[in-house]
């Protein structure tokens, strides 16, 4: 069962490199960056290499390799790491460092909790605008891969681990970042006048550890654009609609009662890292799977990191007809819950547990709507990434409309067909 802990002593020694990545530079900035870390590399025999990752659509992963005479590449890959820059304005989004918050970020002291779990690779050093850590080796998986039994087995095997067993850190920073740091600064005009409090955002759950996934939530809905009277009603309406889903929601109580698990918050395929076999348990069908990517890890609820996670079959492009079945989500919740009860006590039968599980995460299903909705809103005014995140905003909005229409009946009483998701995920 999850404990709560606060975060200031988990990443304090983690080394600092007083340098940033450069995009426009990006060889010649990532190559200051892992000579700092790894002077040795220049004089050693064998070239640096940089392999860039292009899963993500915020910031950008550089894989480092020395390649050196005579290494298998498994040897390689055992000496490579992973350089993660953040994208441009980010930090309204995600608590980062910035010129006006000279602390520990809390991806970092997220990574560092992780680490010390053997659930994340050895973070080893910070820099201004991202993160080096050692690279996993695996396949980085696809939304196809996510619908495949073996890998959403191992997935559910994993997510149990960490819901059962890391800690909750209550760090309590959540206020609005002003600048985005060295790789370029936020549109000031593009936000609310008046940047609010950490007391302004945790109210929205007084009684829960911060920062969680709903004052988090709620640090998104402050930071929309109110250019316009169109967006300052957008933003009336989405508040009211998070106010409203955490009175609903706020206190699921979960598999250990206490409402709130470490969650990872982003489990889409290109954060899924199926490990090789040489790694995997013998005792269980189900592949090693590892998680990456932990900016937006934040205590939430199980049935809130389990069915965002469930969202992500169907990919960016929300291709609905590869979200889970209700069997599937079955299988599923019954593999999580005996990986569950082996990482920690749990007084209650399979036979009530599970049930129970299946009824919030059905409950949840259009909450990573909202939640996704409302970060592409943000996305769209600072992002310099080629993507149509107003598009997708639209798209993830309606997701959790959709599911509101079926939670007052408002759709049945109009006599309006059901969408495509919902009848997805009705399905058996």
């Amino acid at each position: 069962m999850a404990q709560y802990h606060p975060n200031n002593t988990v990443s304090n020694d983690l080394y600092h490199i007083p340098l940033s990545y450069n995009n426009a530079d990006f060889q010649a900035s990532a190559l200051r960056l892992i000579l700092t870390l790894y002077p040795d590399w220049e004089k050693g025999e064998g070239p640096i290499e940089f392999i860039r990752f292009t899963d993500g659509i915020t910031n950008t992963l550089l894989k480092a390799v020395k390649r050196r005479p005579d290494f298998t590449d498994e040897q390689i890959d055992n000496e490579a790491v992973l350089i993660r820059a953040y994208g441009k304005g980010t930090e309204v989004l995600i608590d980062r460092e910035s010129g006006f918050r000279p602390t520990v970020p809390q991806e970092a002291t997220s990574h560092s909790l992780l680490s010390q779990h053997k659930l994340a690779p050895t973070l080893l050093a910070r820099f201004q605008n991202g993160l080096i850590y050692k690279f996993i080796r695996g396949h980085v998986c696809s939304p196809a891969d996510l619908t495949t039994e073996p890998v959403w087995r191992g997935v559910a095997r994993r997510l149990a681990q960490w819901h059962a067993t890391l800690p909750i850190l209550s760090a309590g920073n959540t206020t609005l970042a002003q600048d985005a740091g060295p790789e370029g600064s936020l549109p000031v005009p593009a936000l609310s006048k008046s940047l609010p409090s950490s007391e302004d955002i945790n109210a929205i759950t007084p009684d829960l550890p911060a920062p969680n996934v709903w004052t988090t939530m709620q640090k998104w809905v402050f930071a929309l654009p109110i250019t316009s009277e169109v967006e300052r009603q957008r933003k009336k309406v989405l508040q009211d609609e998070l106010v409203r889903t955490v009175s609903d929601l706020g206190h699921t109580p979960g598999l250990g009662g206490n409402g709130l698990v470490f969650g990872h918050s982003d489990l889409l395929s290109g954060n899924v890292i199926v490990q090789p076999s040489s790694c995997h348990d013998q005792n269980s069908q189900a592949p090693t799977v590892s998680f990456i990517d932990y900016e937006y890890a934040v205590p939430s609820p199980a049935a809130f990191d389990i069915t965002n996670h469930f969202a992500e079959w169907g990919g960016f492009d929300c291709n609905y007809e590869n979200l889970p079945t209700r069997s599937v989500r079955r299988a599923f919740i019954e593999e999580y819950i005996s990986s569950y009860r082996s990482h920690t006590f749990l007084e209650s039968s399979n036979d009530e547990l599970v049930p129970r599980l299946i009824a919030e995460i059905d409950s949840f299903r259009g909450v990573p709507g909202l939640y996704w909705g409302i970060w592409a809103l943000i996305q769209a005014t600072i992002s310099q990434i080629d993507f149509d995140y107003a598009s997708y905003a639209e798209t993830r909005l309606g997701e959790y409309w959709a599911w509101r229409a079926e939670q007052d009946g408002s759709r049945q009483r109009e006599a309006k067909e059901m969408p495509l998701r919902e009848r997805r995920w009705a399905e058996e």
